[in-house]
């Protein structure tokens, strides 16, 4: 009798560094309950995925874990950075459409996997429900922000019909009219326009970006589930709102924690997803340093700041006389490459350590790590509160605002710095969450929330349980 072939999972990610890791994280976890993994990258981050590892890296796995790519639709010379994000966004749904298509063809006509069963796609790559729908295959949208994210662009529609978008014109960005408060979302209060997703903030009512979104949000409203990489009791109250909006919600996270529930994993541990090479002697420079003593400062993958903006975090953090350790990618500063001056290299050494990039999950464990300057990207605060470390939020773009405010407000792990940001304030709240009375109770409260992630992840708990209906409801038959 033959044996039923195993179900086979396409994941789709946007390609970005910050959707490209929780998707592989999920793929990884479907793996571990039988399914056949397809994940799929655009050609240019395949590329750049073989130059900042190795030619084998993505051939690492086990057989039953594939690579293939697809194309995005933008010539090779572009460098799908921050300001590209619009180029890609009107491309994606023409060329990577069809480059999509043409791949579950291909994949379909091989002999050697077994047949296609599900697709499970990022939340904003959800024009591929239309080539799920056409090969008759159950699909499933993946959205990589928070639930609190998700919640500030489902109110995009809203902010159309109220006329709160486009905005009237440019004064709105700094007359205070982005302060008004938000009050018709049921349950949930003090959110303001400036909380919300920052695509809003244009006068051009034609802006890709805001109506790129809108129109994902409106897809996923017609899909009958959608993933999240939250857990209830982080998020119950936007939970809550969002249920009445869609029939199933999946809350399987946080992801890093879930997997280490699967067994044997360091057959997977192989297969990596990191578009920039990883420094990881950072960690023997953490070994040298005192219990909770280093400040980790990482602004994430895509955002650009000003030379102005990284001569003031600079010198606020060698002004604070703590030890730090920042990732500055080659592509952090706007206008070109910054070289912060002698005067400042003389001044941070033996306690400060600059780097390109790093394995963020492993410095975010390291005991020596006390705190963390991030700009609110939801990968880097859910894996802050995994660890217990509280934040100082520079929160720069999309939904990260809307992080920024729970983080501070909502579960008590974080103080914000002022987008117009200053040596003098990055100084003082670095000396008060390292060693300050508000960074003492921001760290309980993070270790609190390390603690409930834990219980969520663990066998009985919530994010354990709803990823076994998401496996099941997975396995069940095609459409």
């Amino acid at each position: 009798m033959d044996s039923v072939p195993k179900p086979h999972a396409v994941c789709i990610p946007l390609p970005a560094q910050g959707h490209i890791n929780p998707m592989l994280k999920l793929a990884k976890l479907l793996h571990s309950k039988g399914f056949h993994i397809t994940f799929v990258h655009t050609q240019f981050n395949y590329n750049r995925l073989i130059n900042s590892m190795c030619p084998d890296s993505v051939n690492q796995g086990p057989p039953n874990f594939r690579f293939e790519v697809v194309s995005d639709g933008l010539e090779p010379a572009n460098q799908r950075g921050i300001m590209d994000l619009p180029a890609l966004c009107e491309a994606m749904p023409v060329h990577l459409l069809e480059s999509f298509r043409e791949l579950l063809v291909r994949v379909r006509d091989s002999p050697d996997v077994p047949p296609v069963t599900c697709v499970v796609s990022d939340g904003v790559m959800s024009f591929t429900m239309e080539v799920a729908e056409e090969f008759g295959l159950k699909e499933v949208l993946f959205f990589t922000p928070s639930g609190c994210g998700m919640l500030g662009y489902l109110q995009f529609e809203e902010l159309l019909i109220r006329g709160y978008f486009p905005l009237k014109d440019e004064s709105c960005l700094s007359n205070g009219y982005l302060d008004t408060q938000i009050d018709w979302i049921p349950g949930v209060r003090g959110i303001r326009l400036k909380d919300l997703p920052t695509f809003l903030r244009t006068t051009n009512p034609q802006d890709t970006m805001f109506n790129y979104n809108l129109e994902s949000i409106n897809n996923a409203l017609k899909s009958k589930s959608i993933i999240l990489n939250t857990f209830d009791d982080l998020e119950q109250q936007v939970l809550d709102v969002m249920r009445t909006k869609f029939e199933k919600i999946y809350t399987i996270g946080p992801l890093s924690m879930l997997c280490q529930q699967i067994p044997n994993a360091e057959q997977l541990d192989s297969i990596q997803s990191n578009l920039w090479k990883e420094d990881s002697e950072c960690l023997d420079w953490l070994d040298d340093r005192e219990i909770g003593s280093v400040v980790y400062v990482n602004f994430g993958s895509l955002i650009i700041v000003t030379k102005e903006q990284l001569c003031e975090f600079a010198w606020g953090l060698a002004n604070s006389k703590y030890s730090f350790l920042w990732v500055i990618r080659t592509d952090l500063v706007d206008g070109g490459t910054e070289i912060l001056s002698g005067e400042f290299t003389e001044e941070i050494r033996g306690r400060g350590l600059l780097l390109g990039w790093c394995p963020q999950e492993k410095v975010l464990s390291h005991r020596s790590v006390g705190g963390f300057l991030t700009h609110c990207g939801w990968n880097s605060a859910l894996e802050s509160l995994c660890e217990g470390v509280p934040v100082i939020c520079w929160p720069f773009f999309a939904e990260q605002q809307m992080n920024c405010l729970y983080l501070c407000d909502k579960w008590g792990v974080g103080m914000e710095i002022d987008a117009d940001v200053r040596r003098e304030k990055v100084e003082g709240l670095v000396r008060e969450l390292m060693d300050g009375g508000k960074g003492k109770e921001l760290r309980r409260n993070a270790m609190e929330w390390k603690e409930r992630a834990e219980e969520a992840t663990m066998a009985g708990g919530s994010s354990y349980m709803n990823f076994d209906v998401l496996v099941k409801h997975l396995k069940q038959e095609s459409l």
